[in-house]
């Protein structure tokens, strides 16, 4: 059975990946992208640039009502035990907006490190972000208007540990199949060469 990892290989281009992709079943698309170790989610990240640039809708679709919740399941590829290596990035578009979304992290780890609240938005009209990607996800905003009931509490990135992780870091993403992107890390202005593949789980 061919695999991502054979498919960036020999050189497919991410048209004939996101094709693949979007044809598996929900848990064979998941099997798929979480195989990839970290080599392999970097050459899908720089082969994503080559592809169809993606809007906010990709993470919470149009027809999702504001302040309802999307999950993406993720896998990281930090150097942690296994199971800090999967996460959700948890979606939700604010009352009546259609240029940011707020989100957070919903991980193992989150009791330890806080809940990793950011702010997503588009990259353009910052040529070099616009390289790395046509949305960011930032930590260095967190929500300032409604979230989803059961969320929990929105608190700064520079409070407790979470400091540690989350605290002036950006990640740029790329579209990769109608239900998979992949981001890439950065502290500031440096890529930290560390990598995630996220796969939109639909209600």
């Amino acid at each position: 059975m061919t695999t991502v990892q054979e498919m960036l290989a020999r050189g497919a281009p991410i048209d004939e990946i996101a094709a693949w992709l979007d044809q598996a079943s929900a848990q064979a698309r998941v099997d798929a992208v979480f195989a990839l170790d970290r080599a392999g989610q970097r050459a899908l990240f720089e082969r994503a640039g080559t592809g169809t640039p993606f809007t906010l809708d990709h993470f919470v679709p149009s027809d999702v009502a504001d302040v309802r919740a999307v999950h993406h399941s993720g896998k990281n590829t930090l150097p942690l035990p296994a199971k800090h290596r999967f996460f959700e990035k948890r979606f939700a578009r604010p009352p009546g907006e259609r240029d940011r979304l707020f989100g957070y992290n919903q991980s193992p780890s989150k009791k330890l490190v806080g809940p990793g609240y950011f702010v997503a938005v588009y990259t353009r009209g910052n040529p070099t972000w616009e390289q790395r990607g046509p949305i960011v996800v930032d930590y260095f905003q967190v929500p300032d208007g409604q979230v989803p009931a059961d969320w929990p509490a929105v608190i700064p990135n520079s409070q407790g540990l979470q400091r540690f992780v989350y605290k002036g870091t950006r990640d740029f993403m790329r579209r990769v199949s109608a239900h998979v992107s992949i981001g890439a890390a950065y502290k500031g202005e440096k890529a930290l060469g560390h990598f995630f593949v996220l796969v939109r789980q639909d209600s």
